[in-house]
């Protein structure tokens, strides 16, 4: 009950109170909870960038269609996926897991083969589009481990990649913007905060069979 409750808390905050900090600690949390995410075959395709400085956040600003949760949040939040997604993606994890758990190559030879196999035949754009997917499922685990941690956010589609892409050097890291998530604790007179949710009845949206 304790996580529907804070599910409940939750809403997408219209205003931050820029006075309000959030703690170290905080943050560090956020970040562990963005590198627990699920992955399509682990992969992990993505990377988060965490813009504390506040020059930084009023560049952006006017890119984000001039809504202030950029500027007044604690950090912002930027989910990116990394351009290139290739062999060595997939060279890495499976290199990455024969450190971490002893696995032997012979177990899993045959499945670095097929997935390497896999991504072949797929285009720049298709595999691309599947790391957006991924950044999708790491921003709803982010939103819900900050409802649980009782940290306002705000999930946001709404501004301009390229821009971001070029003030924040993105290409440099071979990275795209793809989501924004600003954080930190709501202002008191943000009114949205007091409204009661939206939400369709159970026996409509869930089905039983």
């Amino acid at each position: 009950m304790k996580t529907i409750k804070s599910l409940k808390w939750r809403y997408a905050c219209k205003k931050f109170d820029a006075t309000k900090k959030l703690s170290n600690k905080k943050i560090n949390r956020l970040k562990k909870a963005f590198n627990l995410t699920a992955t399509s075959f682990g992969l992990q395709p993505i990377k988060m960038l965490v813009i504390n400085d506040k020059k930084v956040k009023e560049a952006l600003l006017e890119h984000a269609y001039y809504q202030k949760q950029i500027t007044d949040c604690s950090q912002l939040l930027v989910l990116c996926i990394e351009d290139t997604i290739d062999s060595k993606t997939i060279d890495t994890y499976f290199d990455l897991e024969k450190e971490t758990r002893g696995t032997s190559e012979e177990i899993i030879g045959k499945f670095r083969k097929n997935l390497k196999d896999s991504f072949i035949n797929k285009t720049i754009e298709e595999k691309q589009q599947e790391a957006i997917y991924q950044a999708y499922i790491a921003l709803g685990n982010l939103m819900t481990v900050c409802a649980v941690e009782k940290i306002d956010s705000c999930p946001m589609e709404g501004f301009n990649p390229q821009k971001f892409d070029k003030i924040l050097k993105l290409k440099d890291l071979k990275l795209k913007s793809i989501l924004l998530l600003p954080v930190g604790y709501r202002a008191e007179d943000d009114f949205m905060s007091k409204l009661e949710k939206v939400r369709k009845p159970l026996q409509e949206i869930v089905i039983e069979m």
